[in-house]
């Protein structure tokens, strides 16, 4: 398991019976996490500034004292904004720390200008992690919502450089094809389930690896890696392992669990990556 251990002003405080007590920038959230099975050793939810509390069809937050409607949280030198939104979500999700330092170390050693295609890209961790490693970025995300998000943390660095882009990543990705674009680096965080615009089921173990092999046609002859992130339950590393190795080659492909850790002394389990690297 690789862990996102270098965070200055977040934490994981404590765990158990399904939820998970987090420290963003001095503000305690309570939040679910089905990989906690096992039980607490005291009442969290005392100590929350707010908790999300699940409910049939959704969910709802609480506030037990007045908040901010978002604050900033920093990793190294990037900023982003953190904020309570629906399905529990805060618009980061902090273990991806241990991706964005090792796609920056591969940027940097290239030593050359790397293109970054970073499809299902969320609020843009990973692309302003690649930005300011040095590369030119093409950020896709169905969701305006979560892609005007992306643009709010990107302002927020003074980065200006990222090409934001509202779409289906697959009929983006059909689309390159046909004008001939292609990409050194690509990144992917697809979903479990989803709908694409015109009702398109997505299912991740039914679709990731024709949408992997899509993806090898906007690859460039001079490639530098493609990563492969998954919160898919029941998910193994090694499946992405597979799913690289079988549309890439199988040198340099390394899968594994990733998470963060605990103030209790214990890792919580957050998904699993996987990644394909070319020698440059």
């Amino acid at each position: 398991m690789r862990v996102a251990d270098d965070w200055k002003d977040f934490k994981v405080l404590r765990t158990g019976d399904g939820e998970k007590l987090e420290m963003w920038a001095g503000i305690k959230l309570l939040r679910p996490d089905p990989q906690v099975i096992w039980h607490k050793k005291s009442d969290m939810k005392k100590d929350a500034d707010a908790f999300y509390e699940r409910k049939e069809g959704g969910g709802l937050w609480h506030f037990k004292k007045e908040l901010p409607q978002q604050w900033e949280i920093c990793w190294k030198d990037l900023k982003f904004i953190v904020k309570p939104m629906g399905f529990k979500h805060t618009g980061i999700f902090p273990e991806q720390a241990v991706n964005w330092n090792m796609m920056t170390k591969l940027i940097k050693s290239a030593k050359r200008e790397i293109s970054v295609l970073n499809l299902f890209a969320y609020t843009g961790g990973a692309s302003l992690a690649c930005s300011r490693a040095g590369a030119s970025v093409t950020h896709i995300d169905a969701s305006k919502g979560m892609v005007e998000r992306a643009k709010e943390n990107a302002k927020l660095n003074g980065i200006s450089n990222i090409r934001f882009i509202v779409d289906d990543c697959q009929k983006f990705i059909e689309r390159e094809i046909r004008r001939g674009n292609t990409y050194d680096a690509i990144i992917m965080d697809p979903p479990s389930y989803g709908r694409g615009p015109s009702g398109e089921m997505w299912k991740l173990e039914d679709n990731l690896a024709d949408f992997v092999s899509l993806c090898k046609k906007v690859l460039s002859d001079n490639p530098l890696f493609v990563l492969i992130n998954s919160y898919t339950t029941g998910l193994q590393p090694t499946v992405l392992a597979n799913i690289l190795k079988s549309v890439f080659g199988a040198e340099n492909v390394e899968a594994d669990e990733i998470g963060l850790p605990t103030d209790e002394g214990l890792i919580l389990p957050c998904g699993a990556s996987g990644v394909k690297v070319w020698k440059n």
